[in-house]
């Protein structure tokens, strides 16, 4: 794992916390965006937990460069935020990041969420990722966006991709469709191939900016 945080004592304390944990190894700490890419392309680490916001180059910037330099399989980035519905974030999930963590988070689920964007799933998709991802995929259309091109998705990936972004899990999915988990999979993994996507978050993304899921409504207010 590579640990990016412009406060060193967050830096150091992350680093141990993760140092100490069963099956994982801090491989480097970066202080900025630059030393990031640098250490991203020299150790490549399975996982990233990158600060979004950062004097220089920033986790968004950041997480693009590392992401367009991967060779091979690219690195799962764990975005770490202060504010959970933060515009940064949003771009950086829009990017490419796997998820995102508040900097608040308890040690123990830092560590069940570096699991689970290791193995690929999406972070907190059922609540605070779509709900971000809601709000600021509106902003997007509102300006006029280039919608993302779907049409190269079979229908049966199509309505994967759809469920993905309803926040369900490949178990869950392989249920509501009456197929097996590796089937659910091998959907998802084409869909981001042909789509040129580097994470299931970044796919949520581009279903809601290409309109495959419409973001739910809020009541008005009396």
């Amino acid at each position: 794992m590579l640990v990016v945080d412009d406060q060193v004592l967050i830096s150091a304390g992350l680093a141990a916390l993760i140092s100490a944990a069963p099956g994982l190894e801090v491989v480097g700490q970066a202080a900025n965006g630059h030393e990031a890419v640098a250490l991203a392309a020299s150790t490549r680490p399975d996982v990233i937990l990158m600060d979004i916001r950062m004097p220089g180059l920033d986790g968004v910037r950041a997480t693009e460069r590392i992401l367009a330099a991967a060779s091979g399989t690219p690195p799962r980035i764990l975005i770490l935020t202060t504010f959970d519905l933060d515009e940064y974030v949003y771009a950086a999930l829009r990017a490419g990041a796997s998820g995102f963590l508040l900097k608040e988070t308890p040690p123990q689920r830092l560590l069940a969420a570096i699991q689970t964007v290791a193995e690929g799933e999406l972070l907190f998709a059922p609540t605070v990722t779509r709900r971000l991802i809601e709000a600021y995929t509106r902003g997007e259309r509102d300006r006029a966006g280039v919608a993302p091109d779907l049409s190269p998705l079979t229908a049966r990936e199509l309505e994967v991709l759809r469920l993905v972004a309803r926040g369900m899990t490949n178990a869950e999915i392989a249920n509501n469709l009456v197929l097996s988990e590796a089937t659910v999979k091998t959907h998802i993994n084409r869909t981001m191939t042909k789509l040129n996507l580097c994470s299931r978050a970044q796919a949520v993304v581009a279903a809601y900016e290409a309109g495959l899921v419409t973001p739910a409504c809020r009541p008005r207010s009396r």
